[in-house]
């Protein structure tokens, strides 16, 4: 069980070998990365930090978010496996994905949280 200091909740991280990957998919949004995050998730795969940008960020502004991929009316996390369950770049995932869910957001809003991840235990 994960806990975080300020959350009315923690986090049971063996549910995510139930779940069905309901953090990665679901409906569009931004997968922000910050320019670390770019180049280890570019050296992980094996390209060019250049060509990481062109072909798998989109930019909003000033920022990079991963691209999503839309299927059947959901969007997807270009590295969530929908075989395996399982993201293709644990090792290296942006800090949005290994915080969630701790997130400012949730502190107002458990229950969305808990609709969505089966590994919210509430205090």
């Amino acid at each position: 069980m994960i806990k975080v200091e300020g959350y009315d909740f923690g986090f049971d991280e063996s549910a995510c070998f139930s779940c069905e990957g309901n953090c990665c998919r679901g409906e569009s949004g931004y997968i922000w990365v910050t320019p670390y995050e770019i180049s280890q998730i570019a050296r992980f795969l094996h390209i060019d930090e250049d060509d990481f940008r062109a072909e798998h960020l989109r930019k909003v502004r000033y920022r990079y978010s991963l691209k999503e991929v839309e299927t059947e009316g959901e969007y997807i996390c270009r590295y969530f496996d929908t075989i395996s369950k399982r993201c293709t770049i644990y090792e290296v995932r942006p800090s949005q994905c290994r915080t969630f869910p701790f997130w400012d957001y949730f502190k107002e809003h458990i229950e969305e949280v808990e609709k969505e991840c089966p590994g919210i235990i509430r205090y």
